[in-house]
C-alpha cells in the first residue's frame, strides 16, 4: 500500500481504521461480544461461553500477528502505544488493570461496550464516555496554566521507579531466545497459546451453544489483526524509496514542501491496533481543537467507526432504544466507575481490548499482567456486589472482600468472613 503523497497515505490509514472498527462494532452488538459480560457470566453463573469468545479473538489476533510477523507483513515493535517496550511499568499495567477492571463493573461496561451502547441509543454511556475522555486527556495532557498532568501529579513519582529494564524488548520471544531469534520464538509461543485458546474455546459446550460467541470471537480477533496488517504497511513513495508514515514524519522539513497536512501527533502514525480509552481522551483534545484535521488519528477514527457500526446494526436490526439512568444512585456509580476507567485505561496502556486482545497479540508481559489485573478487579468488584447485596447490613465492604478473595482462591478458606451463598 504505497501512496504517492503523504496526504493519500494518511487518509487511507484514517479510512481503513473507521471501516474495519465498523465492522468491528456492528458485529460486537449483533453477537452481545462483551469482556464485562464474560466475567459476569463466569463469575456469577460459571457459565464461560462469553469468556471463551474472548479467548478465541485473542488467539485469533495472536495466531495471525505472529505468522504475518514472521513473513515481513506485520510490524509490531516501535508500535503505538509501545507495548513492547524495554522498560516493564508492571506496577502500572498491575494496578491500572485493576482500576480499570473495578471501573468497567460498576459502569456496566468496558471502553469498546461503551462505544457500542452509544450507537445503540444509550445516553448514560455517552456520560461515560465524556469522563473517561477528560479523565484520560489529562492523564496524559497538562492542565490548563499548568506544566504537571493528572498522572504526573499521583502516580508517576512512586510508580516510575517500580519499572523493570528488561532490555531491548518485553515479548516473550525476545526475553526467552533473543533478539536474533525473536520471530521464530514469538512464533512458537504464539502459535501454541493461540491455538490452545481457539481449542478451549470449541471444546466447552458453554461456548458452542450459541454460534454467535465463535462469530464474535473470530471477528474481533481478525479486526484487530487487519488494523495490525494495514498501520504495517502504508508507505510513501519518495523518488522510488517507500517511507512509513513515521519516517516521513521525523524527515518532514527534508520531504515536505510546507507545514500543511502535518498531523500533530507523530507518534500516532505507528503501526498500532485498537484500543478504545485513549481514543477517548483523543477526541477530547480534537474537540477542545476546534475539530483540526491534525489532530485525527487512527485510534479517533476507530473510535468513531465502532459507535457507527453499532448504530447500524441497531438501526438494521430495529433494536435502537434511549436509555437513560434509572436513579441518581445508577448515575453515581457510571461516573464513579468511568473516572476509574479512564485512570485505569492509562496507567494499564490499554483495555479489555487495547491491553488483553491487541497487547497480548504482540506477547508484550505487561499486557498479560494488564489482562489479569482487569479480570481481577471485575471479578472482585462483583464478588463484593454480590456478597453485599445478599447480606445487607452484615456485609461490611472489608467482609465481602475478603470473602470474595477467598471464593477467588487468593486467600484460604480459613479466612472466609460470610458463608458461601
Amino acid at each position: 500500500m504505497t501512496f504517492e503523497d503523504f496526504a493519500s497515505a494518511q487518509s487511507f490509514l484514517l479510512i481503513a481504521g473507521f471501516v474495519i472498527a465498523f465492522i468491528m462494532g456492528a458485529v460486537v452488538n449483533k453477537t452481545h461480544f462483551c469482556t464485562m459480560g464474560a466475567v459476569s457470566d463466569w463469575v456469577n453463573m460459571g457459565d464461560t461461553g462469553r469468556f471463551r469468545a474472548w479467548g478465541l479473538a485473542i488467539g485469533v489476533a495472536l495466531l495471525g500477528v505472529v505468522v504475518l510477523e514472521m513473513l515481513g507483513m506485520v510490524t509490531a515493535d516501535g508500535s503505538y502505544p509501545p507495548y513492547r517496550n524495554g522498560q516493564l511499568i508492571w506496577v502500572e499495567n498491575l494496578i491500572g488493570g485493576i482500576l480499570f477492571g473495578i471501573g468497567m463493573t460498576i459502569a456496566g461496561g468496558c471502553g469498546n461496550k461503551c462505544l457500542v451502547r452509544i450507537g445503540a441509543g444509550n445516553l448514560k454511556s455517552i456520560l461515560v464516555f465524556l469522563i473517561i475522555g477528560l479523565v484520560a486527556y489529562f492523564m496524559l495532557n497538562p492542565f490548563p496554566g499548568s506544566d504537571k498532568t493528572l498522572y504526573s501529579v499521583l502516580f508517576y513519582p512512586w510508580m516510575n521507579p517500580l519499572a523493570i529494564n528488561l532490555g531491548d524488548s518485553q515479548d516473550l520471544g525476545t526475553l526467552l531466545a533473543g533478539a536474533d531469534n525473536a520471530k521464530i520464538a514469538r512464533l512458537v509461543i504464539g502459535g501454541v497459546l493461540g491455538l490452545a485458546l481457539a481449542w478451549l474455546a470449541f471444546k466447552s459446550k458453554d461456548f458452542r451453544s450459541s454460534s454467535d460467541f465463535a462469530v464474535g470471537g473470530i471477528v474481533v480477533g481478525l479486526c484487530v489483526l487487519a488494523a495490525w496488517y494495514v498501520t504495517s504497511n502504508i508507505s510513501v513513495n519518495i523518488d522510488d524509496q517507500p517511507y512509513s508514515l513515521s519516517q516521513y514524519y521525523s524527515e518532514w522539513d527534508m520531504l515536505a514542501e510546507s507545514e500543511a497536512g502535518k498531523p500533530a501527533l507523530g507518534a500516532a502514525l505507528a503501526p498500532q491496533s485498537f484500543t478504545f480509552i485513549n481514543p477517548m481522551g483523543q477526541a477530547v483534545g480534537y474537540a477542545a481543537g476546534g475539530f483540526n484535521s491534525g489532530l485525527l488519528t487512527f485510534g479517533l477514527m476507530a473510535f468513531f467507526g465502532v459507535a457507527a457500526g453499532s448504530l447500524a446494526w441497531a438501526l438494521v436490526s430495529r433494536t435502537f432504544r434511549i436509555e437513560w439512568f434509572a436513579s441518581w444512585a445508577d448515575f453515581t456509580s457510571h461516573v464513579i466507575g468511568a473516572g476509574l476507567m479512564g485512570i485505569g485505561g492509562v496507567l494499564a496502556m490499554g483495555c479489555t481490548v487495547g491491553q488483553a486482545i491487541t497487547g497480548v497479540s504482540t506477547l508484550a508481559i505487561g499486557s498479560f499482567i494488564a489482562f489479569a489485573g482487569i479480570v481481577l478487579g471485575s471479578a472482585l468488584t462483583m464478588k463484593v456486589q454480590f456478597y453485599q447485596m445478599m447480606y445487607e447490613e452484615e456485609a461490611s465492604f472489608a467482609k465481602a472482600l475478603i470473602t470474595g478473595l477467598v471464593d477467588l482462591k487468593l486467600l484460604p478458606e480459613s479466612l472466609r468472613k460470610l458463608e458461601k451463598v
